[in-house]
């Protein structure tokens, strides 16, 4: 059975239904106020140069700022930073409240124990319907020890380790 595509509700359900990582990104405006984002929207684009992706709904309170900034982090996420995520995620709320972020050598705003943390630097941007397609080139690449998270069906779950069924 098919849906009418032109449901929103009915493709939102099949987007949930899609398991991605989710990744928080951060950058600082010019006036220096740390700004953010959630997105399970991200993927790599090329190997050389070293591209990735990421896309923000053009509604976000952020936008403006990713769209002048000239660096960001993607932070790929944990379990551990589930009520993060979800912080960034919610519109009005401030997102970094608490003590989860240090400054990174580059200035911005940096989760030290996220699985993966990836510094761009702006490369293009692109239209994308409601969003805004970022593309950045990595300049920095830090590994963590720790798993990363997959959301799926709007829950996060843990990646299983190797050995585990």
């Amino acid at each position: 059975m098919t849906a009418d595509l032109t449901a929103t509700p009915t493709f939102r359900e099949a987007m949930a239904r899609f398991p991605s990582g989710v990744t928080i990104v951060t950058t600082v405006d010019e006036q220096g106020r740390q700004r953010g984002f959630t997105a399970s929207s991200f993927c790599s684009v090329s190997m050389d140069p070293q591209l990735v992706l990421v896309c923000l709904a053009t509604s976000a309170e952020c936008h403006d700022s990713f769209e002048r900034a000239e660096t960001w982090l993607i932070h790929i996420a944990g379990m551990e930073h589930e009520e993060i995520a979800r912080r960034f995620a919610t519109r009005g709320a401030d997102k970094f409240a608490g003590n989860d972020f240090t400054p990174h050598t580059s200035g911005l705003p940096h989760l030290a124990d996220a699985p993966v943390v990836l510094e761009c630097r702006a490369y293009a941007r692109h239209p994308g319907g409601d969003h805004t397609i970022l593309v950045g080139e990595v300049v920095s690449v830090r590994l963590g020890d720790r798993a990363p998270v997959v959301y799926y069906d709007r829950t996060f779950n843990p990646v299983p380790t190797s050995g585990e069924n």
